[in-house]
């Protein structure tokens, strides 16, 4: 006859009060620190928006006190084709476009080359490079106007594509260089074992691992050529080979200021990079942190 046994009480897990209290805390930690990151990006959002309101508010409206027009004015940002700013803009884009491309078509050979190869003189050429970009167009402008009127290429679009380039390409080459060593050389080397060459090594293997690095040299470069000013101003005499920033400068007058044409600008003149920005948001941030986790 088998005897049975007595069940096994089940004992109730007792939480203490202080555990109980712990697990709420990374929840209120993490409501806090989103509610700050909000109060951070309206603060920085805010400029944009009152450039944006007055922009939309009739001639009438302009010193009224109140945030809200009691109507919205679009005649401003739909007259701006009219006026020949289209132009300033297509202008623009052909400098930042330009400029970036020239960018990395030099800074990719040179941060792949100093990220795989460990020759003499390595390290005093990445800090020769890093003290370019302490170097500002502003403190250099005379001298820069002064060359390229040497060579007759003043008021020039591509005086522009090769400043700009030249002054965004040691960031290019350190966010490239951080970034090719990064990636193990053991999938190259087994690229090699494929049958691939240096260069197809390169392209295929390489290259798609690096694309976070590439697209963020390249939105900085962008973005960087897109606002540049004061070479521009100062290389560029007539209208029509003026980038935007510079032909928005029109708008203001010895003893008064058009402020709703010249903000209506300003929004537009934001437009391109917020939409180039938004879409390779997330490569941007891949490519910053790169080389900062070994």
């Amino acid at each position: 006859m088998a005897t049975q046994t007595a069940p096994t009480p089940v004992r109730h897990r007792h939480v203490a009060p202080h555990r109980r209290r712990s697990r709420g805390m990374p929840r209120l930690k993490t409501t806090i620190i989103a509610a700050a990151a909000y109060l951070i990006g309206f603060f920085f959002l805010f400029p944009y928006l009152v450039m944006i309101l007055i922009s939309l508010r009739p001639q009438t409206e302009l010193r009224s006190a109140v945030w809200f027009p009691e109507r919205f004015d679009f005649s401003a940002i739909t007259g701006f084709w009219s006026t020949g700013l289209a132009h300033n803009l297509n202008v623009s884009l052909q400098v930042a476009a330009g400029s970036t491309i020239l960018v990395l078509l030099v800074a990719l050979p040179a941060a792949y080359y100093t990220a795989r190869h460990n020759f003499r003189g390595r390290n005093v050429f990445l800090v020769l490079v890093l003290v370019t970009q302490m170097f500002q167009p502003t403190a250099m402008v005379v001298g820069i106007y002064r060359e390229f009127f040497t060579f007759g290429m003043v008021d020039s679009v591509l005086s522009l594509i090769l400043v700009n380039g030249g002054f965004n390409l040691a960031f290019a080459v350190w966010i490239l260089n951080a970034y090719f060593s990064s990636i193990p050389r053991e999938l190259e080397e087994a690229a090699f074992i494929d049958g691939n060459g240096r260069f197809g090594a390169l392209f295929r293997v390489t290259l798609p691992l690096a694309m976070p690095g590439v697209i963020t040299a390249l939105i900085f470069t962008f973005i960087a050529a897109w606002n540049e000013f004061v070479v521009a101003l100062t290389l560029t005499t007539s209208p029509e080979n003026q980038p935007l920033p510079v032909a928005l400068q029109s708008y203001m007058g010895q003893y008064s200021v058009n402020w709703q044409e010249l903000f209506a600008g300003s929004v537009i003149a934001t437009i391109p990079v917020i939409i180039l920005f938004a879409l390779i948001e997330r490569k941007v941030v891949g490519g910053l942190t790169a080389g900062s986790i070994k």
